[in-house]
């Protein structure tokens, strides 16, 4: 196993994600098997109950696990399956290591950082990289060399480069290369930080500078003399309007070779259809951004976590996806429930939007608002797209101003409505009221003939993605059905999605699509959804 580790230094949210994800999609042009895996230095097990606001969005795996946001830049990137196995996070290290002082496993030996809490660190890396059939196992340390919750990691990593042949693992080091009052492309702060990296036994063999423009040849030179690196190890990551144009940045400047020759990796055949499909990708992307906004179609995304785009980064990236394949501009425009719910002026405007999504949260807040952005997408016929919350508050409108329940809710903000038309999954209902049990994870759906579902997807089942405690109550699907609400598909009899087949576009699906969305593979139904607000 080949190991690439990256690493950050001088400030945090430079794009170690990114450059990581870049790195391994050049590898797999180059004909390599793939792999990431990150290392979150936080405390908590997962993130599956962090604030979206404070971390940004959760990412669901095809296993359940909730993970950190660039788990998803690598899928898309990689356009491949990860698992939780491929998120480490402190809390998941220290739960394990003192499970097994509990259960004695230990032999009454005095449990430590060095060698205890290391090694599961490095078992934890071995065997992720090695279930997932890779050759190459690409390693984000998040935050910033120096910080001190990622001390233990960065230590088990220095023992790792020990125990490995050196050219088995390879040291790449994200650093900002900043502008001053001048146009001058200051390396002090890199050089400082490779500096606090070599005190901790770790030296960088590439360097990758984040700029406001290409590094400068004399930048290079510099960083490259100060810091004991190759000159043309050292390479620019500026900053552009398209991710997804990094990569082919990156291997402009050489670096995938140099990784590949450090690696002594066996030359194979590049797959030139791949990188074709993707520098096209990229291309048509950036034609489409472009076009003057005056074309563009203006989507509306009423959602519970607007104070952070973050919040909804999966999303923005599949309606790309879906814009790419239909070759529109698509400017979304996120829009507070909370505000919607108070400011008749802000509701008003939502009708002047070719498009409305809905998207998935957790909580009262704001709904009263996504209802009423709901009601107003039905009334209008503007394309309408739930996701999980969203489509639960589509059901709960419609039963609400159509099917006669008047009072009409989820069980989630109401238990003693009338009309539960939305309860806890029937799995979990044991009486007890709150569950601590989800469907989470990839399942797979059964779709109805001659429904809109269907002829979205092509076939009769389909993986979804899922994170919902909540579903619709079997018992109003007669009643809602006999209203005009058509439940297309459904996981052993429960409902998973819905739609108005007397409107242009109305769908909600408690899955959630934006998770298998990929850059040169929109998700279909995301696809149809920019489709119909084009048409």
């Amino acid at each position: 196993m080949k190991y690439i580790v990256v690493t950050g230094g001088v400030i945090s949210g430079l794009g170690k994600g990114i450059t990581t994800a870049s790195i391994g999609r050049n590898l797999k042009n180059r004909g390599y098997k793939v792999t990431a895996v990150k290392i979150d230095p936080y405390l908590n097990v997962d993130a599956g109950i962090m604030s979206p606001l404070q971390h940004g969005e959760i990412f669901v795996l095809k296993d359940g696990g909730e993970v950190d946001l660039d788990l998803g830049n690598y899928e898309r990137f990689l356009d491949t399956e990860l698992t939780a196995d491929h998120d480490i996070t402190t809390g998941k290290v220290y739960q394990a290591v003192i499970n097994r002082e509990r259960r004695g496993e230990y032999l009454g030996k005095t449990v430590q950082i060095i060698p205890h809490i290391t090694n599961e660190i490095k078992g934890r890396i071995r065997r992720a990289a090695e279930k997932s059939g890779a050759e190459v196992c690409i390693i984000e340390v998040g935050g910033t060399v120096g910080d001190i919750e990622s001390m233990s990691f960065l230590e088990a990593i220095r023992q790792m480069k020990n125990e490995e042949k050196h050219e088995n693992m390879k040291f790449v080091h994200v650093t900002l290369a900043f502008d001053d009052t001048q146009g001058e492309q200051k390396t002090k702060p890199t050089q400082h930080s490779v500096k606090e990296m070599r005190t901790l036994g770790l030296s960088p063999d590439f360097i990758v500078g984040r700029a406001t423009y290409a590094l400068k040849k004399e930048t290079k030179e510099k960083i490259a003399l100060f810091c004991d690196v190759r000159e043309e190890y050292v390479a620019s990551a500026y900053n552009v309007p398209n991710l997804y144009e990094i990569p082919l940045i990156l291997d402009s400047e050489g670096i995938t070779d140099h990784i590949i020759e450090e690696l002594k990796l066996p030359k194979l055949e590049r797959d030139l259809v791949s990188e074709k499909t993707w520098s096209d990708m990229v291309s048509k992307m950036n034609d489409i951004k472009e076009m003057p906004n005056e074309e563009a179609l203006r989507l509306a995304v009423v959602g519970k976590y607007t104070d952070l785009p973050d919040s909804y980064i999966s999303l923005f990236e599949a309606i790309k996806h879906g814009s790419t394949a239909v070759g529109v501009k698509v400017v979304c425009e996120l829009i507070s429930s909370e505000k919607l719910e108070c400011d008749d002026s802000c509701f008003a405007n939502l009708e002047s939007f070719d498009g409305i999504v809905v998207p998935g949260g957790f909580g009262e807040r704001g709904s009263n608002g996504m209802l009423r952005a709901i009601r107003c997408a039905r009334e209008n016929d503007i394309p309408f797209l739930g996701i999980g919350l969203g489509m639960q508050l589509a059901v709960v409108e419609y039963a609400r101003s159509v099917a006669g329940m008047e009072g009409a809710h989820t069980t989630e903000f109401n238990e003693k409505t009338k009309y539960p038309v939305v309860d806890t999954i029937s799995e979990n209902n044991d009486g007890t009221g709150f569950g601590g049990i989800m469907r989470l994870g990839e399942f797979e759906m059964t779709l109805k003939d001659s429904t809109l579902f269907r002829d979205v997807y092509g076939k009769e089942k389909v993986l979804g993605r899922y994170r919902n405690r909540y579903e619709i109550n079997t018992d109003f699907v007669k009643p809602l059905e006999e209203s005009g609400l058509v439940f297309s598909g459904d996981i052993r009899g429960a409902p998973q999605t819905v739609e108005l087949p007397d409107k242009k576009f109305f769908v909600g699906t408690q899955y959630h699509p934006q998770f298998r969305s990929r850059p040169t593979r929109a998700e279909p139904l995301i696809e149809a959804f920019v489709r119909s607000m084009k048409n």
